[in-house]
């Protein structure tokens, strides 16, 4: 009636495992995975994953790489969408443009990268910041004005 014997049963989740390309391997071409991805060999072309992408010390992308989080010890040469936070460790090399929500960088790190941070305050329109700056100068000097002439009495 009982059984000592269990079912076995695969838990395992698509998307819940991480790919791996190796030291040594060269992928020319388009990439794109359905889980985190850790990257020791070299990639050329179009890299896309839903969560994180590791480049190792070894690991090299040319090309472009859009996921949502991002720690890099290798070298990037292309462009970057990422959508939360880009982590670069002291032996990162990026070279390109970026666009990414947080960006954490050790020191030790190259990064010649254009960078725009999402959801960033724009600039003030240049109109608008040099009356602020003349309308301030101005009472500044007033003020100092003022001061000087009291402290002469």
């Amino acid at each position: 009636m009982f059984s000592d014997k269990k079912s076995k049963t695969s838990t395992g989740v698509i998307g819940n495992q991480q790919n791996r390309i190796t030291e040594g391997t060269v992928i020319i071409g388009d990439f794109s995975a359905k889980s985190g991805l850790r990257i020791d060999g070299t990639i050329e072309g179009n890299v896309k994953a839903p969560s994180k992408v590791v480049i190792g010390p070894k690991g090299v992308i040319k090309g472009t790489l859009e996921c949502e989080n991002a720690d890099i010890e290798g070298k990037f040469y292309g462009k970057m969408n990422i959508g939360d936070v880009l982590s670069l460790k002291s032996t990162a090399l990026i070279d390109g443009d970026v666009v990414v929500g947080k960006l954490a960088v050790e020191p030790g790190a190259s990064f010649n990268a254009t960078c725009v941070m999402k959801g960033a305050v724009k600039p003030i329109n240049a109109a608008q910041d040099s009356s602020s700056k003349s309308q301030n100068h101005l009472f500044e000097r007033t003020e100092r004005s003022e001061k000087t002439k009291e402290q002469a009495l």
